[in-house]
């Protein structure tokens, strides 16, 4: 009797011990397929290698934050405020703009612990920088983020949209639940109005669900009072942005054209007066370059200098020749200054083309 029983056991223990086996055997074998499978795979790990090279940058251990996936497929978006080489001090024309950004979204975040308990002083959680292309909006954005010491999300809309059902509301989650993670954090998104647009009945389902949850999670950072996330857009096309998105950016900046006192700042900015002849007047080329924009001036600054290149180059043909290395030195030694008639010969040219394509915004 006592034979049969430990035999029992004996076979109940082999018994156990091949499920336990098959068990395991069958969870890993089809965790590889799933693996084989995911259409995202490669995807994904191209996203995490970039990520974990930015978070060496950053020195963020990512034991301890405890990522997933798709957090770090976000965390590949991320910039080091400490890499962008933009400041005020080379943002031109926009002093009053910068101020206000200063004490109403940098300040709150510099300084949470003086003003935590009250809801007033908090930074907002939505900001629109609006206006005409080539304004500066970008600088603006990535300058706060350098200032504020923020940890800075270059959200791609793209990166959003997969065609995978699922994916993309996955995707859309980690957005928020990493920068709640390694907050203080700005989550910028340009040209805003392409992926947040008025929605319609003509809206595909899974565009309807993603702008949906997009919205509710972002309303989930209102009601966090220790929250130090600022979702940051850039358009110019505010009327195209949905109002509900539009509402959740309660700090509007009008990042406009600026006027002849303000060109002459950025041209200030900008200029290396080593580069200009004793003719060149930047009042005057304030006065010529009405209506331009910042990326206006700066692509009339480069067209002139490129005069000079050329004409160096024509009566220089032997730079042509791959045996002959002019040095930088002495190649810069050689050309002549930007003179007046340079920029007024690109600005000629920049204005009959703008007008003809009869560049208009509207707010």
């Amino acid at each position: 009797m006592d034979d049969i029983n430990s035999l029992n056991r004996t076979q109940l223990l082999l018994l156990l011990a091949r499920l336990v086996g098959f068990g395991a055997f069958s969870y890993y074998a089809l965790k590889y397929v799933a693996l084989a499978v995911d259409p995202t795979r490669h995807q994904k790990k191209e996203a995490q290698k970039r990520a974990q090279q930015i978070f060496d940058k950053l020195k963020i251990t990512n034991s301890n934050l405890r990522l997933n996936e798709y957090e770090l497929v976000v965390a590949s978006q991320l910039i080091d405020p400490d890499s962008v080489e933009i400041t005020w001090s080379d943002i031109g024309g926009l002093d009053n703009v910068i101020s206000d950004i200063k004490s109403e979204v940098i300040l709150p975040m510099r300084v949470p612990y003086i003003i935590k308990d009250s809801r007033n002083h908090r930074p907002p959680t939505g900001v629109l920088l609006h206006g005409p292309p080539g304004c500066g909006k970008t600088m603006l954005a990535k300058a706060t983020a350098r200032e504020a010491g923020a940890r800075f999300i270059n959200l791609e809309a793209a990166m959003l949209t997969d065609k995978w059902y699922g994916e993309t509301q996955k995707l859309a989650k980690a957005v928020f639940t990493l920068a709640k993670k390694i907050q203080p954090c700005i989550i910028f998104i340009d040209e805003i109005d392409s992926f947040l647009r008025s929605r319609d009945t003509h809206d595909h389902e899974a565009t309807a669900m993603v702008k949906a949850l997009f919205m509710t999670l972002w309303d989930g950072l209102e009601t966090d009072s220790d929250c130090q996330i600022i979702v940051m857009g850039a358009t110019n096309r505010p009327r195209d942005v949905d109002r509900a998105i539009l509402r959740r950016m309660p700090a509007m900046y009008l990042i406009n054209l600026p006027d002849a006192s303000k060109r002459r700042d950025i041209l200030a900015h900008m200029i290396d007066p080593d580069s200009v002849a004793s003719d060149v007047r930047l009042e005057r080329l304030a006065e010529l370059t009405e209506d331009f924009s910042g990326s206006d001036l700066r692509e009339m600054y480069r067209a002139a200098d490129m005069i000079r290149v050329k004409e160096f180059v024509n009566e220089n043909p032997e730079l042509f020749d791959s045996r002959v290395a002019p040095t930088r030195t002495t190649t810069m030694q050689q050309l002549r200054k930007i003179t007046m008639a340079d920029f007024t010969s690109v600005i000629n040219k920049m204005i009959e083309s703008r007008g003809l394509l009869g560049m208009v915004y509207v707010e």
